[in-house]
């Protein structure tokens, strides 16, 4: 992994900082819902519907079994605040609102039989704002198993380095020996080339010295000769 990428991951990952707010704030909100006004509660998410839809989908479950009617989703029998209710039924609701999703849950009073109907209403704003909390918590969470994937390889890739500059260095320390050694043999071969040239040019006076010699000793034999010739 170059520098250029890692400088890009860590943009990326300063700009993620921000990029999901950590303030949840509820609000009480009215739907139509086959033609019965049904009261409930909204947070606004930052962040697009597909994305919210995920976690609000899979949140959702944790009430009942979630069933499409129409635009909404409908729990019958309801857990909600540790209790079952068989006499009640949840609509879910998720709007797109540009860059943020509202997502909503509500109830129709005279769908319920309970002893406190408005205490089933604080435990649904609960839950609204408790979903709020658990998204972002989750995006940022995700966030830091990113951050942490990419510190991990930095890690990896920084023990890379230094492995290599431990391999680097050896392989240094064995090519300066090698010159060292190159050096000297340089330097002892032009001794001994130095040496064999003056041996050279004696061996060429040594021979001229012979052959004048030699010639010398040839002509000595030649006069012997004549001498020896006059002998009567």
């Amino acid at each position: 992994m170059n520098q250029n990428k890692f400088g890009f991951i860590i943009l990326y990952l300063l700009f993620s900082l921000a990029a999901f707010g950590q303030k949840v704030t509820t609000e009480k909100q009215g739907q139509k819902i086959n033609g019965e006004e049904s009261e409930g509660f909204a947070t606004t998410l930052e962040g697009k519907k597909e994305q919210v839809a995920i976690s609000w989908n899979k949140f959702l479950k944790e009430f009942g079994k979630p069933k499409q009617v129409g635009v909404f989703t409908s729990i019958n029998e309801p857990a909600l605040g540790g209790t079952v209710y068989s006499k009640g039924i949840i609509y879910a609701d998720i709007k797109e609102k540009g860059e943020t999703t509202q997502i909503w849950l509500g109830i129709n009073a005279d769908e319920w039989v309970v002893n406190d109907i408005e205490m089933v209403k604080k435990e649904l704003e609960k839950e609204v704002y408790r979903f709020g909390i658990k998204y972002y918590k989750d995006k940022i969470q995700a966030q830091i198993d990113e951050a942490q994937r990419a510190f991990d390889a930095t890690n990896k890739q920084s023990q890379r380095l230094v492995n290599q500059n431990k391999d680097l260095t050896i392989q240094l320390g064995n090519n300066e020996q090698e010159k060292v050694k190159l050096e000297e043999r340089l330097q002892a071969n032009t001794l001994e080339h130095a040496v064999l040239l003056q041996k050279l040019e004696n061996n060429k006076l040594a021979q001229d010295s012979v052959m004048q010699a030699g010639e010398q000793i040839k002509k000595v034999i030649l006069l012997h000769k004549e001498r020896q010739g006059k002998v009567n």
